[in-house]
């Protein structure tokens, strides 16, 4: 089969294209054609080494698929041949990744696609998405009628977490360019603020007399000295990005109401929690209430310069890399 893949870790030039022994399903997995994958920063630091996780060479890259199911295992249930399917979990802790005609997916970790979900967007969200979601509910503890701030609200995970935060009935203040502000009011967002603005912070605080409930920075930058005195009592901070800052913590105004900061990776949490999101993902994608702000497809074999690209910011929305028709 064809795959993109590594036999070390380095820059985007170790990438290769070619030729893998196509994979065999065990008990419990699922064999998947390969219709979309999608090109993540996380991705990038796998390849690169810069996040260390258990890799078999040669390594297929790649963390999200969408797909048919190929043949399943003996001991699966749920899912039968030729069933659209979507993952965003491989190419981790020691599970091959997605760039490959054919690739081998936990079935726990293995969701349905909606009936009529485009599968370019589909697996353009997987990630985003899903990142979205944790950093909402499972770690932010967003609850009806709270205030949530979004930082890079026009981006991939923030334009997820400006639709998830007003269907779960919260209060949404989004951060975003000037130029993209009518595009995340579209969303539903209650209040657009431009980031350029050197009274950013004012401007929250006065669109949010009695604080913010949520603070979700989706760029990276992690302005805790910033975003802290912003939160009401118990307020939270969800960090999701930003492998290399280190931001000054203001302890004092953190344990003084009550407040928290709160950090995770995608890549840590549990399948029960990515099922969960994936739920939510579903009904989202279902009702037409989330699209990627912006997709560019490339084929597999330009795999190499797709990691380029990312590395070198030079990609604007969501790269996708089609496999099969």
């Amino acid at each position: 089969m064809r795959a993109a893949y590594i036999e070390e870790l380095g820059p985007p030039d170790v990438i290769r294209y070619g030729e893998l022994p196509a994979p065999v399903p065990g008990a419990h997995e699922v064999l998947v054609n390969v219709a979309v994958t999608s090109v993540n920063h996380v991705d990038t630091f796998v390849r690169s080494g810069a996040w260390r996780t258990p890799i078999t060479f040669p390594f297929v890259i790649g963390r999200d698929v969408v797909g048919t199911v190929a043949s399943v295992g003996g001991a699966v249930a749920g899912f039968a041949v030729g069933d659209r399917v979507w993952c965003n979990s491989l190419g981790h802790a020691g599970r091959q990744g997605a760039a490959a005609e054919q690739v081998l997916v936990p079935a726990e970790r293995l969701y349905h696609l909606p009936a009529g979900a485009d599968p370019v967007d589909a697996v353009a969200l997987a990630h985003p998405a899903a990142t979205a979601h944790l950093a909402l509910f499972t770690h932010g503890r967003v609850r009806a009628g709270e205030t949530v701030v979004v930082l890079g609200a026009a981006g991939n995970v923030g334009s997820a977490l400006v639709v998830m935060a007003v269907q779960a009935g919260a209060r949404v203040i989004a951060v975003a360019s000037a130029k993209d502000a009518a595009q995340v009011s579209r969303l539903g967002a209650h209040h657009v603020l431009d980031y350029r603005d050197p009274q950013l912070p004012a401007a929250i605080r006065a669109a949010a007399p009695e604080g913010v409930d949520l603070h979700i920075d989706t760029s990276g930058r992690n302005d805790l000295e910033s975003a802290v005195p912003l939160l009401a009592s118990r307020g939270r901070v969800v960090i999701l990005a930003g492998l290399r800052t280190r931001p000054v913590l203001p302890a004092g105004e953190l344990y003084l109401q009550d407040r928290s900061v709160h950090g995770f990776a995608i890549s840590h949490a549990r399948c029960e929690e990515l099922a969960d999101a994936a739920a939510g993902i579903n009904r989202l994608l279902a009702e037409g209430l989330l699209r990627p702000p912006a997709t560019e497809v490339v084929p597999l074999r330009e795999a190499a310069e797709a990691h380029r690209r990312l590395d070198e910011g030079k990609v604007h929305g969501k790269l996708v890399i089609r496999v099969s028709e």
